[in-house]
C-alpha cells in the first residue's frame, strides 16, 4: 500500500498512546485525521487542540461523511477494540482498508533507516531517551513513543522522516511487523501468556523478530539474554559497559565503556539501575548510528523522563508522592529498587493496580513477593481491560499470598482515607489500568497538605 495516495486515516481507539502518536504524524503530514475512543483523556483532548475530529461513542452516525470515501479512507485498529465493535464492524464488511497499528508503523518504517526498541519491559523509555539523543543531534527523525516524553510533552517527536524510532511491541507479535536497521532486545521476561500459552513461545517470537532486521543491519542485546549480537550491561565484559556509578545529589555519574573508547563522567538524571540500562542501550545504538559522543553526552543529561515512569507529583521536605506504570512483578522490582536507592531511611506506601486477571494470575507469586517488599501496601482491585473475570483471580486472592503485615485492600473511595492513616513518607502508585485517574485526586489532596 502507498500512504500517499491515502487522503482520510480514521483511527478506531484514537486515544491509545501508539495509535495517537500514529494520529499525531499523520497530521503533520497533511491528512485528513479523526477517530474515535471509549473515554475522552489529556490525550484524547491534545488530538482536539491540533483540529482533529474525535467522539467517545461507538455510532457508524458518528463517522465524519468525509471518511465514509472507501476510496480515500484508510482504518486504523488497535488490538484493543473488541471485534464486536459496530464501527469497526462496518468498516470491516464494507470493503474499507483496515490495518492494525502495527501493520501501519510497519509501512511508515520500511523506507526509513529503522530504529527498533524490543523487550518486556523499557520499551518506552529506552525509545524516548533514543529519540531525544538523536534529535539533539539533529538527525531527521520520526521517533514515535509509548508514552508522553516530558522533554517533548507528547507521544511524538518529529524533526523528519529519513530516521524512524519505534517501539517493537511483542503484544499480539505486532512487531513482526517491522524490519529494522538497528534494533535492541531489553528483557524476554515471561508475560502476555494470555497471548502466547508459555514463555517458550515468547522466547521464539523474541527469536523470530531478530531474524527480522535488514540485511547487514544490528542487534542489541542485553547481556545475559540467550540471543547473539551486540551486548550492554552494567559493571561487566558487555561491548558497551557502565562503569563506576556514583550518585551524586539524586542524579548517576557513571563511565561509558565502548567497543573503542570509554567515555567518562556521564550525567543521568532518572532513578533505577534499570534506567541506567535504558540510557545505555540508547546511547550506545545512537553511537552505532553515527552521532557525536559530545552531543549525546550533553543530551544525556538533559533528558527529562516519561510521563508516568517514576514521575515525581510531590517532592517535598515532608511528602514525596511518585506514579509509575509498572504491571509486571519485575517492573515492580525494578521500581523498588530506585526507590529505596533514592530514599533508602524512609517508609514506603506502595498502591497498586493489578492489571488484567490472566496476568495476574500467571504470575501471582511473583507479585506476591515484589510487593512484599514494601514497608506498607495498599490494594486495588483488578483492571479488566479487554478481559471478561476469571473465577477465582482477584485482587483478595493476591492479597492473601503478599508477606506484609501493613497491607490492605481496599476500593477507589476509600484510598484517601486509607492514605491518609499512613505514617511513611514516600507515596508510591503503581499500575498500567485506571490507576492514573486516582493519581489527580492524590496530588489534590496531598499537595495542600503537604
Amino acid at each position: 500500500m502507498n500512504l500517499n495516495n491515502i487522503h482520510n486515516i480514521y483511527f478506531v481507539g484514537i486515544g491509545g498512546v501508539g495509535m495517537s502518536a500514529l494520529a499525531r504524524y499523520f497530521h503533520a503530514n497533511n491528512k485528513c485525521v479523526a477517530g474515535y475512543d471509549k473515554t475522552q483523556t489529556d490525550i484524547t483532548n491534545g488530538l482536539l487542540v491540533l483540529g482533529i475530529e474525535v467522539h467517545f461513542e461507538d455510532s457508524v452516525d458518528n463517522i465524519p461523511a468525509s471518511f465514509l470515501d472507501v476510496e480515500k479512507t484508510l482504518v486504523v485498529y488497535t488490538p484493543a477494540i473488541p471485534n464486536s465493535h459496530s464501527e469497526l464492524t462496518y468498516f470491516n464488511t464494507n470493503a474499507y482498508k483496515v490495518l492494525k497499528r502495527s501493520q501501519i508503523l510497519g509501512l511508515i518504517t520500511e523506507n526509513t533507516f529503522c530504529l527498533a526498541v524490543a523487550g518486556t519491559h523499557g520499551k518506552t523509555t529506552t525509545t524516548s531517551i533514543l529519540g531525544h539523543l538523536m534529535n539533539k543531534c539533529d538527525v531527521p527523525l520520526t521517533a514515535f513513543l509509548g508514552g508522553i516524553s516530558e522533554n517533548y510533552n507528547s507521544n511524538l517527536i518529529l524533526n523528519g522522516t529519513e530516521v524512524s524510532v519505534v517501539e517493537a511491541d511483542e503484544f499480539d507479535r505486532s512487531f513482526l511487523t517491522l524490519s529494522p536497521d538497528m534494533a535492541c532486545i531489553t528483557s524476554m521476561d515471561a508475560d502476555h501468556l494470555d497471548i502466547y500459552g508459555d514463555a517458550s513461545e515468547l522466547k521464539k517470537t523474541f527469536e523470530d523478530f531478530s531474524k527480522r532486521l535488514k540485511p547487514n543491519g544490528k542487534l542489541f542485546v542485553r547481556n545475559g539474554l540467550p540471543l547473539e549480537g551486540v551486548t550492554y550491561g552494567i559493571e561487566d565484559n558487555s561491548d558497551y559497559a557502565i562503569q563506576n556509578i556514583k550518585v551524586e545529589n539524586g542524579t548517576y555519574v557513571f563511565d561509558v565503556k565502548t567497543p573503542k573508547t570509554v567515555l567518562e563522567d556521564l550525567r543521568f538524571n532518572l532513578p533505577g539501575r534499570h534506567n541506567l540500562l535504558n540510557a545505555l542501550i540508547a546511547m550506545a545504538m545512537a553511537l552505532e548510528y553515527g552521532c557525536s559522543s559530545k552531543q549525546l553526552i550533553e543530551a544525556l543529561e538533559s533528558f527529562k523522563g516519561v510521563k508516568r515512569r517514576f514521575t515525581y507529583h510531590i517532592k517535598t521536605e515532608n511528602l514525596v508522592f511518585i506514579d509509575d506504570y509498572a504491571h509486571h512483578p519485575e517492573e515492580i522490582n525494578a521500581v523498588h529498587q530506585a526507590v529505596r536507592e533514592m530514599y533508602p531511611d524512609e517508609k514506603v506506601l506502595a498502591i497498586f493496580q493489578p492489571h488484567l486477571y490472566s496476568r495476574t494470575r500467571d504470575f501471582i507469586e511473583g507479585f506476591a513477593e515484589s510487593l512484599s517488599q514494601f514497608d506498607e501496601l495498599l490494594l486495588l482491585d483488578i483492571y479488566p481491560a479487554r478481559e471478561l473475570p476469571i473465577e477465582g483471580v482477584t485482587s483478595a486472592w493476591l492479597l492473601s499470598k503478599i508477606n506484609n503485615e501493613n497491607k490492605q485492600l481496599v476500593n477507589k473511595k476509600e484510598l484517601l482515607p486509607a492514605i491518609h492513616n499512613s505514617a511513611a513518607k514516600i507515596i508510591l502508585t503503581i499500575g498500567a489500568g485506571d490507576i492514573g485517574e486516582q493519581v489527580k485526586r492524590i496530588k489534590k489532596e496531598f499537595n495542600i497538605a503537604s
